[in-house]
């Protein structure tokens, strides 16, 4: 009789818990709704209407959107600014943050160290932030035709490159990303090596293993949960460079940096509405799909 009353007062109690937790998270829960997830939703069914919204039309606009070359072109330059952005920010984040990382753990012998330390850590965080109209400003400084970047090669006998006109407006956006980014990543990184218990790498330097050795053994087993939450956000910023893209080159730049972002501004100012949700639908499926198999990837290694 006495267990059944516990039950019934454990059930009671959880009951109470995740009526609670309910209630702090429906606030949360609510905004998303309201300006994320209903939206969305109604762009999933635009996709499928004409312009207005009314007449059903099925798939047509998603073949339209396939076709179309403009489509193409972004969708293209999106994946390549993607694969090639990504690692490289994961890499040079992760050497920063390891280098970082025995300032931090410097003992009171060594003020040099860590001062040097957080000046190297502000140097990263300062992109962050600077406001993106002083970023639109400085790089149109540096990379106009007659800027600094120039006037650099031209003083080394160098010949003078177009960087917004030429396929070199690439480069300056995934620079831009990287520089952006770099500190961002680099804290995340830090919060997962200090997760990293020292006596794993005090243990292995007293069995013989080199620095190579400890971080192919150690760190990289150890960071695994880390990696996939750095991933997913370095993918879901790199959509977010619109804004300095489009301010430095416009709506219509080189074709080498015409990414998804400016077709979908193109298309919304042009109020092309039932190719711009299918567009969008489809974007947000493939993300999906690729944060899905990330995750799966990095859970059957934990």
């Amino acid at each position: 009789m006495q267990n059944v009353r516990r039950q019934s007062v454990r059930r009671r109690r959880n009951k109470g818990d995740g009526l609670i937790a309910l209630a702090f998270i429906a606030p949360s829960l609510g905004g998303i709704s309201i300006f994320f997830l209903i939206p969305f939703a109604d762009t999933i069914r635009r996709s499928f209407y004409d312009v207005r919204g009314v007449n059903f039309i099925g798939l047509d606009s998603y073949v339209s959107v396939l076709n179309n070359a403009a489509f193409r072109l972004a969708a293209a330059n999106t994946a390549r600014f993607v694969a090639i952005c990504i690692p490289l920010l994961m890499v040079i984040s992760l050497g920063v943050a390891l280098l970082l990382r025995p300032t931090q753990k410097s003992g009171h012998h060594a003020p040099t160290a860590r001062q040097a330390g957080k000046l190297f850590k502000t140097s990263f965080l300062l992109p962050m932030a600077v406001p993106v109209a002083s970023i639109v400003l400085l790089w149109q400084v540096v990379f106009n035709p007659v800027g600094l970047a120039n006037t650099a090669l031209t003083s080394l006998r160098l010949e003078p490159i177009n960087f917004m006109g030429s396929s070199a407006a690439f480069w300056v956006l995934v620079f831009t990303y990287l520089w952006k980014n770099t500190g961002y990543n680099m804290i995340l990184w830090l919060a997962g090596l200090d997760s990293i218990s020292d006596s794993l790498y005090e243990a292995a330097y007293v069995d013989g293993a080199g620095k190579f050795q400890s971080f192919l053994y150690i760190t990289l087993p150890g960071l695994l949960s880390t990696i996939g939450i750095v991933a997913i956000l370095s993918l879901l910023n790199s959509f977010r460079l619109f804004r300095e893209a489009y301010l430095v080159a416009g709506a219509y730049p080189h074709d080498s940096m015409y990414l998804l972002q400016h077709l979908f501004n193109n298309w919304f100012q042009n109020l092309d509405i039932s190719r711009l949700s299918a567009a969008a639908a489809m974007m947000g499926a493939v993300l999906l799909v690729i944060i899905l198999l990330m995750r799966r990837f990095l859970d059957e290694r934990e």
